[in-house]
C-alpha cells in the first residue's frame, strides 16, 4: 500500500487507516481463512475481551434492520487469559499493530484484564466503557464524566501501553465524556460505539433478540457518529478513531474530515466480507486523483 495512506498514531504506525471494529472478525482466523489476509487491515483490534470466559447472551442475537443491524452477541469470548495464549500469537504474527479491546462488569474486572494484556506484547488497549456496571445497577460506565474519569484512572495505572477509550453514543453530552476520559489519560478517544435499539415481531407480539434489546449498527447511524466524532474531535487534543456505518472509502473520507485519525469498520464486513481491500485501494485512488500526499492533510479539514 502506497505510503500515502499510512498513519502514524500513539507511537505506532499503520499501513492504512482502516480497523476491524472490535466484535465484528472475531479474532480474525475465520476472515484470514476464507476471504483477504488480514493484515490488509492497517491495525487489528480484537473481540472484547472480559476476565474470564463468557458464552454470550441467549439467541437470536442478531437481526436486520432498516439501513443496519441490531445485534446483542453478549460479549462471548474465551477470557483474557486464553486470549493471550491462543489468539495473541496469531494476531501478532500479522505483523500490523494488534488493539486488545478490554470488557467487564467492574472496576476490578477492567484492572484484571489490563494488567493481564499489559504483561504482553500487544501494542494498544482499547477500553470499552459501554460495558454495563453490575454494581451500580447496570448503567455503562462511559454514560456519566465522573465514572469515565474513575474507570480510566484505574486502569491508566496498571499500564503504559497506549490507552484507547471507546465511547457510547447513549449519552446527552459526548464532547463531555471525552474530555473527562482525557484528563483521566486516555491517549485516544474511539467512537461510537453502537446505539440502544430494539426490534418487534409483531405476530409474537415480543422483541425479535433474545436478550431484548441490541445495538444498532450499519449505515443508519453514519450521520450520529460523524456528528459525534467532530465534536469530541473540537473538544479534545488526542487523537480521535471513528467508528460507525462506514462502507465505502467515501465514508473514510467524511469521518476523517470530521477528525478522525483512524477509522473502524465493522457491519459492512458482514454484507461484503471483501471490502477492505477494496476500500484501501479506493481511497488511495482517490488520494492520488486529489493530489493527497498525507491523509493528514484532511483530518479535521471539514468546512465550517
Amino acid at each position: 500500500m502506497a505510503l500515502v495512506l499510512e498513519r502514524k498514531v500513539l507511537g505506532l504506525t499503520f499501513k492504512n487507516p482502516l480497523l476491524p471494529a472490535s466484535g465484528t472478525f472475531s479474532m480474525g482466523r475465520e476472515i484470514d481463512d476464507a476471504f483477504f489476509p488480514i493484515k490488509e487491515f492497517g491495525g487489528l483490534i480484537t473481540k472484547g475481551v472480559t476476565k474470564e470466559k463468557r458464552q454470550g447472551n441467549v439467541a437470536p442475537r442478531s437481526v436486520e434492520t432498516a439501513g443496519g443491524m441490531l445485534n446483542s452477541v453478549g460479549l462471548q469470548n474465551p477470557g483474557v487469559d486464553k486470549f493471550i495464549e491462543i489468539d495473541l500469537p496469531f494476531m501478532k504474527s500479522q505483523g500490523i499493530p494488534v488493539i486488545a479491546n478490554a470488557c467487564g462488569s467492574a472496576i476490578e474486572d477492567y484492572c484484571y484484564v489490563v494488567s493481564q494484556l499489559d504483561k504482553t506484547n500487544i501494542d494498544a488497549i482499547e477500553l470499552n466503557i459501554s460495558c454495563p456496571n453490575v454494581k451500580e445497577g447496570g448503567m455503562s460506565f462511559g454514560v456519566f464524566p465522573e465514572s469515565t474519569k474513575k474507570i480510566v484512572s484505574a486502569v491508566r495505572a496498571l499500564t503504559k501501553k497506549p490507552l484507547i477509550v471507546k465511547l457510547t453514543p447513549n449519552v446527552t453530552n459526548i464532547a463531555e465524556i471525552a474530555r473527562a476520559a482525557e484528563e483521566a489519560g486516555a491517549d485516544a478517544i474511539s467512537l461510537i460505539n453502537t446505539l440502544s435499539g430494539m426490534a418487534i415481531d409483531i405476530n409474537t407480539r415480543k422483541p425479535i433478540l433474545g436478550n431484548r434489546v441490541g445495538g444498532l449498527s450499519g449505515p443508519a447511524v453514519k450521520p450520529v457518529a460523524l456528528k459525534m466524532v467532530w465534536d469530541v474531535y473540537n473538544a479534545v487534543k488526542i487523537p480521535v478513531i471513528g467508528c460507525g456505518g462506514v462502507a465505502d472509502y467515501r465514508d473514510v473520507i467524511e469521518f476523517m474530515l470530521c477528525g478522525a485519525t483512524l477509522v473502524q469498520v465493522g457491519t459492512t464486513m458482514l454484507a461484503d466480507p471483501m471490502c477492505i481491500p477494496k476500500i484501501a485501494a479506493d481511497l488511495e485512488s482517490w488520494c492520488k486523483q486529489n493530489n493527497i500526499k498525507n491523509l493528514d492533510e484532511i483530518v479535521g479539514g471539514l468546512k465550517v
